[in-house]
């Protein structure tokens, strides 16, 4: 692997903590406004961020190199709104899958297939984690300031498993 890949991929590692992180302090946001269902998403949603993080960092030693864990910065902690926050998440989301594609372009430059064929199951992962989050800003678009429509979608997402 060269210098390189390795380095994006040990960037990686801490933008997925980082995700996990945000969305951590997301679900503290939500459970502060009383959607405990909206905090379930996010904490399931932290969850599945750090299995992320641990696939980058096991394939790097399966490959022979070691992680180095970058310093992680302090996430935003409020939001005006749910569709605020849900609405960065989107972005944040959209943001990962921009790395991503920028680790895939670097592999393939570097003529490194093993993690050109590691990367397609994030490039996968990545259209799913946009289109939940997309859904979800839709929603609550539709919603508006429906305090029912709230509570009915905070109950949809809590039985998130």
């Amino acid at each position: 692997m060269s210098e390189k890949v390795y380095k994006a991929l040990n960037e990686q590692v801490g933008k997925e903590v980082f995700s996990a992180y945000l969305y951590l302090s997301m679900a503290t946001y939500f459970d502060s406004i009383d959607l405990p269902g909206f905090a379930k998403w996010m904490k399931v949603q932290a969850k599945e961020e750090l299995g992320h993080a641990m696939k980058i960092y096991d394939f790097l030693y399966e490959r022979g190199s070691r992680v180095e864990l970058p310093a992680l910065e302090k996430p935003k902690a409020t939001w005006k709104s749910p569709l605020e926050a849900f609405e960065a998440a989107y972005e944040h989301e959209k943001f990962i899958t921009k790395s991503i594609n920028t680790i895939l372009e670097l592999a393939r430059k570097e003529n490194d297939y093993a993690t050109e064929q590691f990367l397609s199951w994030f490039v996968k992962e990545q259209v799913e984690e946009e289109a939940q989050t997309d859904i979800i800003v839709r929603k609550l678009k539709k919603l508006q300031d429906s305090p029912t429509g709230l509570y009915m979608l905070d109950r949809e997402l809590g039985s998130r498993e």
